[in-house]
């Protein structure tokens, strides 16, 4: 009895007399069988907490990274909108206010600001302290409201990216001046601006509303996220329906034989095709042959239709198949034709399985980035696309761009539009729960 004790729980609850019957061979199996299920138990568990720190880390990488891109640094500058270096005032035509010389009125403030900057030297590392955005912003607001021409106004405007990482932090001032972008000269005027209140971090809304760029601190997500959503939308348009049609046909319709079989196999492989063989053939069938235009979301969308296809055919089919027949048999009974009983009924049970496959082929539709490349969706786009047919990017592909390009100020644009995506697929995949749980009905 004191080996019993020893046992674990399962073989302690046995009763008395089977454990004095079992032989010492099979309790030492028994007793390596057990020792091996809890060697298994504590694999799975360490598994799972790997993939959980490892996930942990990736998110508070990509937060701790991504999270400053939503604030950037600005200046306030007393602005002088001289009609010398713009236009004539009461000029109301925007044409011509937009082709001011804004960059002279920036300098010119910089200098009164700052006048022992007197050397030319010292006059390019001032004004190397703005950003090239400040003198769109200006002309902007001036085609705004005209009435500013003459006038003095203080203006916040957009610093140039080396100095956004500086005041962030991210540059070490113990490095020799060589070794980094701002000098010393530099390092004193922004202290000093910090030192007035005339520098501050301010809310980022240019990332939020703004387009591709090349410099870091006026890069925007909405282009890429416009693009997407054009993007999306044909591929739903086009996946959507063709893939339920499919499904329904080869579910209820079709006949049991040697091509259907070969069609089904073809739909499972096609699943598993790599995406960049979509790419390849959009490019080849839709802009080779059809010629359709490069760089555009409809275009995209098709090919992203062509890679879900065969995800929304195998979620839609799968549906279908857990419907209990029971339900098309008091259809058909009820007087239904076949198409009456499949529309009618079976497709109403089975549409949250349905929707549910199709949002997660969305969703993993919205990171792919392989078979964007192939069709030209890399190119820079300054512009936010009005329709399907602009030349646009996605968001993954701006992603990609901004990973790739070497100034500093990417690596946060690249994790904050990273953080973008991922509310994206987030809201997504809340939206199929919630679809699945309005359209669930039980029998």
């Amino acid at each position: 009895m004191t080996d019993m004790a020893a046992e674990p729980n399962q073989l302690a609850a046995m009763p008395a007399d089977q454990g004095i019957h079992m032989t010492d061979k099979a309790k030492r199996r028994l007793k390596a069988r057990y020792a091996a299920e809890r060697r298994f138990r504590l694999i799975g568990m360490a598994a799972i907490l790997f993939s959980l720190a490892a996930l942990a880390v990736l998110l508070f990488t990509i937060l701790g990274n991504g999270f400053t891109a939503f604030r950037q640094t600005h200046v306030q500058l007393e602005i002088q909108f001289e009609p010398d270096q713009i236009a004539p005032v009461g000029t109301t035509d925007t044409a011509k206010l937009m082709q001011g010389n804004y960059g002279a009125l920036i300098t010119k403030s910089l200098q009164q600001r700052f006048p022992e900057a007197s050397s030319r030297s010292n006059r390019r590392a001032l004004e190397a302290l703005m950003s090239a955005g400040a003198e769109v912003q200006l002309a902007r607001m001036l085609a705004d409201d005209p009435s500013l021409l003459g006038q003095t106004r203080k203006v916040w405007l957009p610093a140039h990216s080396n100095v956004d990482v500086f005041v962030k932090g991210q540059v070490d001032t113990t490095a020799a001046e060589a070794d980094r972008r701002i000098k010393d000269n530099q390092l004193g005027w922004i202290n000093a601006l910090k030192a007035t209140g005339d520098l501050e971090l301010r809310f980022n809304t240019r990332f939020f509303t703004g387009a591709d760029s090349r410099e870091p601190e006026l890069v925007g997500v909405w282009g890429g996220v416009v693009g997407s959503f054009y993007t999306l939308l044909v591929t739903l348009a086009v996946a959507f329906p063709l893939g339920i049609m499919a499904a329904i046909y080869l579910e209820e319709f079709a006949p049991k034989n040697r091509w259907t079989e070969i069609i089904e196999v073809n739909i499972n492989n096609l699943a598993a095709v790599p995406s960049i063989v979509y790419g390849l053939l959009g490019l080849a069938v839709f802009i080779g042959f059809f010629g359709m235009p490069r760089s555009a979301p409809f275009v995209g969308g098709l090919v992203l239709a062509l890679m879900s296809l065969p995800v929304i055919i195998i979620a839609a089919r799968a549906a279908l198949r857990a419907v209990p027949p029971s339900i098309r048999q008091a259809a058909l009974g009820l007087g239904a034709s076949p198409l009456q009983a499949v529309l009618h009924h079976v497709l109403p049970l089975a549409m949250p399985g349905i929707l549910t496959g199709t949002i997660i082929a969305m969703a993993h539709a919205l990171g792919e980035t392989a078979p964007l490349l192939m069709i030209g969706m890399v190119a820079f786009i300054v512009d936010v696309p009005a329709t399907p047919v602009d030349a646009a990017t996605v968001l993954p592909v701006q992603i990609f761009m901004w990973a790739d390009s070497a100034e500093r100020g990417f690596v946060e644009k690249t994790s904050a539009a990273i953080i973008v995506l991922l509310v994206f697929l987030l809201l997504m995949n809340l939206a199929a729960i919630l679809l699945r749980k309005k359209f669930e009905r039980r029998w």
